[in-house]
């Protein structure tokens, strides 16, 4: 009996411990299992810092819901913003790119300045990208083909804006002046501003506004697609131009030289309501949106479609492409390309039409979003509709010279320091110097 008893205590024993072993090895087991698991977690997790180089932050009012959402997508990944003044841009641009910048993703804020990072290879293409993932550029509605250069893609547009005018409702009842229309020919914009324009000194309330840059004036002049801005003959100019000095002189515009001493942005003014008018661009709509809900105006504002030549369709107008590009220079190109596919693409898209701008995809219900969102005016609707965009400034691999020198005669003419035949003859005899070299 007792050797019995004492056989059964060591079987019991010898079991016990190795269903101790059978447990521990299990622990063990599991324990390596969710170390490894927590390896793979924190790969995945790695931080990845990317530097985004924009323009104009405080007035862009997309860009952080933009981070937002893709920080949901990839909450390892920082952005970090280099932000520049507007119209400072390409000038500062230039120099940190010149300087060995390695920022990751350029904005690239018009042709020319895409031009310019072209010719000194500073940016990537992104063909590669786009043919491995399959990426759809379909979706952009042939927009991405007036950025091709040799058959290869440099940067992928996110916003595909025209040029609309803007009006202030208010200014417009208190005068009991109808309202500019949808299809308004630039000789019945220039009698409209005129018979808004009232008071004198602080006080006065001009007619409309022509911001500083020389797209201001001279879309007007290729509306009509006889003419491009870049010419070996620009006398096609000079009834806009003389239009602009005629209001500069009648005060039913701010005149260039106030505006560019003080400089003074656009928006400023129209949020004061100091002016009836101003033709701008649709990326406008956000910002004024986004104002009136942060209390910093009251504007109550709309848009029609921008004014045309006699003869042309109204709806007929003019473009611009904002894009993003890969630095050269980048250390992160991969994780660059994840963010403008996901900035520019679809998902991003969204984003923007939310905050009340065009982006380059633009679908119905990119559109439906806009004119369904909160604070935009629903009576503007039309104002959304195109026959004609022309590109502002078309793709040539010396348009940045070419730029320069319209911008230097735009100022020269509008200082009235030469005369209208004068500046366009000047512009035509060195962009013929620049197209011949």
């Amino acid at each position: 009996m007792k050797r019995l008893v004492a056989l059964l205590l060591t079987v019991i024993f010898v079991s016990s411990f190795f269903m101790g072993c059978s447990k521990e090895s299990q622990q063990k087991e599991k324990l390596q299992s969710n170390n490894s698991s927590n390896v793979v977690i924190k790969e995945e997790e790695d931080q990845v810092n990317l530097k985004l180089v924009l323009w104009d932050l405080t007035n862009t009012t997309y860009i952080q819901p933009i981070l937002d959402a893709y920080k949901k997508k990839r909450p390892n990944v920082n952005i970090e913003i280099i932000d520049i003044p507007a119209n400072e841009y390409q000038d500062k641009l230039s120099i940190m790119l010149a300087g060995g910048d390695d920022s990751d993703v350029i904005s690239v804020k018009d042709i020319p300045g895409y031009s310019a990072m072209l010719v000194k290879n500073q940016i990537d293409p992104l063909d590669e990208y786009i043919e491995k993932e399959q990426f759809d550029l379909e979706q952009y509605s042939g927009i991405t083909d007036e950025l091709l250069v040799n058959g290869n893609l440099y940067a992928l547009p996110f916003r595909s804006d025209f040029w609309v005018l803007y009006y202030n409702k208010g200014l417009f009842d208190a005068a009991k002046v109808p309202y500019p229309s949808n299809d308004m020919t630039w000789n019945e914009y220039e009698e409209l501003a005129t018979k808004i324009s009232s008071g004198s000194g602080a006080d006065r309330i001009y007619g409309a506004l022509h911001h500083t840059w020389r797209s201001t004036v001279q879309l007007a002049t290729v509306q009509d697609g006889k003419n491009t801005v870049i010419a070996e003959d620009y006398i096609f100019m000079k009834p806009i131009y003389e239009m602009i000095l005629r209001m500069q002189k009648n005060q039913t515009i701010m005149d260039y030289a106030s505006l560019k001493a003080g400089n003074i942005h656009y928006s400023g003014v129209f949020f004061n309501e100091q002016v009836a008018m101003v033709p701008m661009g649709t990326w406008f709509m956000g910002t004024l949106i986004s104002k009136i809900k942060e209390g910093e105006t009251d504007v109550d504002w709309g848009i029609v479609k921008f004014p045309h030549p006699e003869g042309v369709e109204a709806g007929t107008t003019a473009g611009t492409l904002a894009s993003l590009a890969i630095n050269s220079q980048s250390k992160n190109k991969d994780d660059a390309w994840d963010f403008i596919k996901f900035f520019a693409g679809p998902e991003g898209a969204k984003v923007l039409a939310k905050e009340g701008s065009l982006p380059a995809i633009r679908n119905q219900e990119v559109l439906d979003t806009l004119a369904n969102m909160d604070g935009f005016p629903k009576d503007s609707v039309e104002a959304l509709e195109t026959v004609t965009v022309r590109l502002e400034l078309p793709m040539h691999e010396k348009v940045n010279m070419i730029e320069q020198i319209l911008n230097e005669e735009h100022e020269l003419i509008l200082t009235e320091s030469v005369t209208v035949d004068e500046g366009l003859a000047n512009m035509t005899k060195r962009v013929k110097e620049v197209l011949n070299q």
